[in-house]
């Protein structure tokens, strides 16, 4: 069974919200940053750069533990950088940016 974008996009808006509440936190932001970028590198090797929004959608219900591993190795000794409530969340709002059938923060649906 798929997992519904629309809760996707619910979670992922929610975690860049997150992130960027952390903006004015200085080096704690660029910790957090570092962590996106680093689970954002592990979702082009696991879906590609050729994707639509669904795709992703569905690679984020078949669970985000790996996000979790990946933030503990990005910013070890750091647990605010391994809220995956945040990062992963972020990263893949981040990544979406790329769907083949996403822009502008709407999904493009064709007739």
């Amino acid at each position: 069974m798929a997992y519904p974008l629309e809760n996707a996009l619910f979670q992922w808006e929610e975690g860049h919200r997150r992130l960027e509440e952390r903006r004015d936190s200085g080096r704690g932001y660029r910790r957090l940053l570092r962590t996106v970028a680093a689970i954002e590198d592990e979702i082009r090797r696991r879906i590609g750069p050729t994707f639509s929004a669904a795709e992703l959608a569905q690679l984020y219900g078949e669970g985000t533990d790996w996000c979790t591993r990946i933030a503990i190795e990005t910013a070890p000794g750091d647990p605010e950088a391994w809220d995956s409530q945040t990062v992963a969340d972020a990263a893949f709002y981040h990544y979406l940016r790329g769907a083949t059938d996403f822009a502008g923060g709407r999904r493009i649906v064709s007739d």
